[in-house]
């Protein structure tokens, strides 16, 4: 009779499974989603700022030649002493469309797996899915930001776009109607020697951006155990630890990939240049523009991806026992 009870039970068991499994946590939903884009806002406006002044000191180092501590000095002077023009300008609002955007898409796509996979609201997954989903999103917008960049300062941009006085320019002292014409002319002329951006750059910026998103969102959770315990013993440590250095380190794969794209639109003469050319050029910058990238992706996906994903972590864990009291309390007045 015991053997009996014993196997009308077994089929009740991977039936009562399934549905478990099948259940989707979809409570509190509409809060998760606002907490995640908090945790991105915060972190995109502490990390933007400099971020913005780097980028710029890059690719103007890059196309002229201009130090990157004389333009990091100068446009630090200018974020202080004009805070409305920095704020509101367009490399800052695209640094911020580009880091805000990647944050809040890597933030959601841990929400919608914890929602399909029935887990708790601060899960983070190192998947596939996010990682393909935060690499388009974050290409797409670089590929942009970079091709308006590489306009706003590189070789032939606008003087008045720049942060630091420009070198002599010659002017013409007229007045009235023939001023207006000189203007127009100059317009028309920069407009005609204006380079468009290569087909070749944007592939290697894409390649660059996907390179740096593989070791900021999905090689951190994987190697964050690993770290040893001589340098870090916590796990929060050693999280950190890995988020800090594996985009920094990939700087050293990335850096010629974005020096090459930047050269390819910086100088492309009627007869074209030759490829040892532009590789002596590249090995020049390399190691200057590899730590200034360092400066750059630290702060993005080391400070602000550390900040981003506490931050998460914090409003998630707090919206978990809120929604777990709500529902304890509504169970316990049925």
């Amino acid at each position: 009779m015991s053997r009996d009870a014993t196997q009308a039970k077994v089929p009740a068991i991977p039936i009562s499974t399934a549905k478990s499994e099948n259940k989707w946590n979809t409570r509190s939903l509409g809060l998760r989603f606002a907490a995640d884009a908090t945790s991105a806002a915060v972190a995109g406006a502490l990390i933007c700022p400099i971020i913005t002044i780097i980028d710029r000191a890059i690719i103007e180092k890059a196309s002229k030649g201009i130090s990157i501590r004389h333009t990091l000095s100068t446009c630090l002077r200018s974020m202080i002493t004009k805070p409305g023009g920095f704020f509101l300008s367009t490399p800052f609002i695209l640094i911020y469309t580009l880091y805000g955007g990647t944050y809040l898409t890597a933030n959601a796509i841990d929400t919608v797996t914890s929602t399909l996979r029935n887990q708790p609201f601060s899960t983070v997954t190192p998947g596939t899915a996010k990682f393909l989903t935060t690499t388009i999103v974050n290409m797409s917008i670089c590929v942009y930001k970079d091709a308006r960049f590489a306009k706003l300062f590189g070789p032939s941009s606008d003087p008045s776009t720049q942060c630091h006085p420009s070198a002599p320019a010659v002017t013409v002292a007229t007045t009235g109607a023939s001023s207006l014409s000189a203007a127009t002319a100059t317009a028309a002329t920069i407009a005609k020697q204006t380079p468009t951006i290569p087909k070749v750059s944007y592939a290697l910026f894409c390649l660059r951006d996907s390179v740096t998103i593989f070791a900021s969102f999905n090689i951190p959770p994987l190697i964050a155990s690993s770290v040893p315990d001589w340098i870090v013993s916590t796990p929060g440590m050693k999280a950190a630890v890995a988020q800090f250095s594996c985009p920094a380190l990939m700087q050293f794969v990335s850096t010629p990939m974005h020096l090459l794209g930047l050269d390819l639109y910086n100088r492309q003469p009627p007869g074209g240049l030759g490829w040892r050319e532009r590789l002596l050029r590249i090995r020049r910058d390399y190691i200057v523009s590899s730590f200034a990238r360092m400066g750059k992706i630290v702060p993005a996906y080391g400070v602000g991806g550390v900040v981003n994903v506490r931050l998460r972590a914090a409003l998630m864990e707090k919206l978990q026992l809120d929604d777990e009291r709500k529902h304890h309390s509504l169970g316990r007045s049925l």
